[in-house]
This record gives structure tokens, C-alpha cells and sequence, in this order.
């Protein structure tokens, strides 16, 4: 049997982390709207503030200004790639571990933002850095997952999956 076309046995341990990146981004984002007043930062450090803003675009506010349609392009963008996540993690071998893990942060953080866009329209973002008055865009947990993700299916695809084809 081609192990490419078996069933990964160790996928359920990566939907774990999943769900616990899925509880940690829906817990924070309703700590941060029972806790803080809209757009009014909080100073934690010199360049971090907690602000709650609504964010109705994708990333960098991305479709932010059109009038509503974004949000149903961006729930169906979601949940297309939250189930060719699922396929691609179901493909890898328990031996590609950054790879799965990249897969399961990036599925985790894709939820918890999809869960916002059903449930609220817009995708609750709280954490703000900013320096010398340049403010990074506002984020939440699941962008720290989808961001984190990303970093290691980079990491896996430039310096370790030479390795496995050796």
C-alpha cells in the first residue's frame, strides 16, 4: 500500500492542538470584548497596548471598507481551506512532525477567526504593537497560529523535506 495515500494514525494529536489554539483565540477574544472598550488602548508596555477593534476585512483589513459581501467570500475561503488542510494533514507521515504541527496551527487559528466571521461578522483583534507612532495591524490568537503555521510549512518546505527525500 502507497503510504502516501494511507491514513496518518497520529492526525488526531494535531487536532488537539487545533482545538486548544481554537479555545485559547475564542477565550481571549471574549475576555477582550467583555474587558475593554472599543478602539480605547490599554498600555501594557511601551510598544504593546491591548485595543479591541472589529475587524470586517482579512488580513491588514484587506476588503475591510466594501459593504458586507467580504465576509460570506471569507467564510467560504475558511471553510474551503480548513478542509484542504484536513486532507493535507491526513497525508503527511508521523515522521513530518513541523509540517503537521504547521498544518494543525494554521487550521486552529482558520476556526477560531471562521467562528468570529459566522457568529459576529467581523473578527474580534485585540493585540496591538506599535513604535515611534506606527501602529502593526491589530491581531488575535488565531492570527498567531495562521502566522506560526505558515512559519513552519516554510521551515519544513525549505530545510527538511530535502531530508526526507534523500
Amino acid at each position: 500500500m502507497n503510504s502516501a495515500t494511507t491514513r496518518n494514525p497520529s492526525v488526531l494529536q494535531w487536532l488537539w492542538l487545533s482545538l486548544a489554539i481554537v479555545v485559547l483565540d475564542l477565550g481571549s477574544k471574549t475576555l477582550a470584548s467583555s474587558m475593554l472598550s472599543y478602539n480605547l488602548p490599554v498600555s501594557v508596555l511601551p510598544i504593546f497596548d491591548l485595543r479591541l477593534l472589529h475587524n470586517t476585512g482579512a488580513a491588514f483589513s484587506f476588503l475591510a471598507s466594501e459593504e458586507g459581501w467580504q465576509r460570506w467570500l471569507f467564510v467560504t475561503i475558511a471553510v474551503v481551506v480548513s478542509g484542504l488542510i484536513v486532507h493535507w494533514l491526513r497525508q503527511t507521515e508521523p515522521q513530518q512532525k513541523i509540517q503537521a504541527l504547521g498544518y494543525a496551527a494554521i487550521l486552529g487559528g482558520a476556526l477560531g477567526n471562521l467562528f468570529d466571521r459566522i457568529v459576529h461578522g467581523y473578527v474580534v483583534d485585540f493585540l496591538s504593537f506599535h513604535y515611534a507612532g506606527w501602529y502593526f495591524p491589530a491581531f488575535n490568537i488565531a492570527d498567531m497560529g495562521i502566522t506560526l503555521g505558515a512559519i513552519a510549512l516554510i521551515v519544513d518546505a525549505l530545510f527538511l523535506s530535502k531530508d526526507r527525500s534523500k
